[in-house]
């Protein structure tokens, strides 16, 4: 008896260890600490082991449907080179974060669809965006009054070429939708990244030059007044500043117009996503994809954006358990007469299995 418990044991661990800790740590702490309100029952310790026995029995069959905590998935999101749009540069069904490499790895299933390309090519920038710039950018470590950007977002210094504090900006330039849609050097200033723009006067940002952001107060104060900026610049208001979560403005339909007239916003906002997500704000990007998501699947706005929400948007998003989400909500609400390239086959199917509609 002994040996079939720890045999099944072993085999339940390598393969569902999460699903054991949900059945037998609310079981120990039942007997060990007395039961909580949600505890149901008693009993004694020999009940104990046969209960886990069973349990363990049960995990060694149970199938692939996924639990509704999709964070709990193990093998389930685990892909092989060989699946249908598996895209070597994309680590969002890898079980573990190593399991990304920044070069990617050409070998495995090759797909003809155009699509799926364009976001293979896509899904290389984001890679190396979520690996922070490592492959593109030197050690270099500057002395911190040769930090451009932290100093433009302290007030001590302007943007080049235009000579404009940061201050100004966001009391000057706040609805002045002209100048924000036809001016092309301000957004490097307003939204660094650690690799160069089309303004060959603004400053790359460094990771020394991040972490000494991060410590000030007053240059996330005013990132955020940047943020808020764009936002009403896009026809978007930002609802809470806690959770990051975003609405419609006022004027959204002028702005959505213009949104679609004026495709290189698209490029800004991926900037501004990266931007975010490097300064302080990481957990206000998968509220603002999934604004865009809504407004470009569900409501059928904003449809020149939509390419750039699916191929670039949802991969900036470093937080692997929302970006499960964000794609997920993607697939469920894309015309199921098109393609979906934006994650493997075998994923579609599973989600396919758990809705109808699909």
């Amino acid at each position: 008896m002994a040996a079939v418990f720890f045999q099944a044991a072993w085999r339940g661990l390598v393969s569902s260890w999460r699903w054991i800790a949900r059945i037998v740590f609310p079981l120990v702490r039942g007997r060990l600490l007395g039961p909580r309100d949600d505890d149901v029952g008693g009993g004694s310790g020999v009940e104990l082991v046969k209960e886990c026995e069973n349990s363990l029995q049960e995990v060694n069959v149970v199938s692939v449907t996924p639990p509704a905590d999709e964070e709990e998935w193990g093998e389930e999101y685990e892909v092989r080179t060989t699946d249908e749009f598996y895209c070597e540069y994309d680590s969002t069904w890898e079980t573990e974060p190593s399991q990304e490499v920044s070069g990617g790895d050409s070998a495995g299933h090759k797909s003809t669809s155009l699509k799926f390309e364009r976001f293979r090519n896509a899904a290389r920038d984001t890679q190396v965006y979520r690996h922070g710039y490592s492959s593109v950018t030197s050690q270099h470590h500057p002395k911190h009054e040769d930090m451009a950007n932290l100093n433009f977002y302290l007030g001590k210094r302007p943007s080049r070429p235009d000579g404009i504090y940061i201050g100004e900006f966001h009391s000057s330039w706040y609805g002045e939708y002209d100048s924000l849609e036809f001016t092309h050097t301000y957004i490097q200033w307003l939204f660094p990244l650690e690799v160069p723009g089309v303004n060959t006067q603004a400053s790359t940002l460094t990771k020394a030059e991040i972490e000494e952001f991060l410590k000030e107060p007053t240059a996330k104060e005013n990132l955020l007044k940047s943020y808020k900026l764009m936002l009403d610049f896009y026809g978007i208001e930002l609802c809470n500043e806690e959770t990051g979560s975003v609405k419609r403005a006022r004027n959204w339909r002028d702005r959505f117009n213009d949104l679609n007239r004026h495709t290189h916003n698209n490029l800004r906002i991926t900037r501004i996503l990266k931007c975010m997500g490097n300064l302080g704000y990481r957990h206000y990007q998968a509220p603002l994809v999934d604004f865009f998501l809504k407004q470009t699947l569900v409501h059928k706005e904003l449809q020149s954006v939509q390419a750039s929400v699916l191929n670039y948007f949802i991969f900036t998003v470093v937080n692997r358990k929302e970006r499960r989400k964000l794609i997920k909500f993607a697939y469920l609400n894309y015309d199921q007469n098109e393609e979906f390239v934006w994650c493997p086959k075998k994923i579609q199917s599973l989600w396919s299995k758990s809705s109808p509609s699909k």
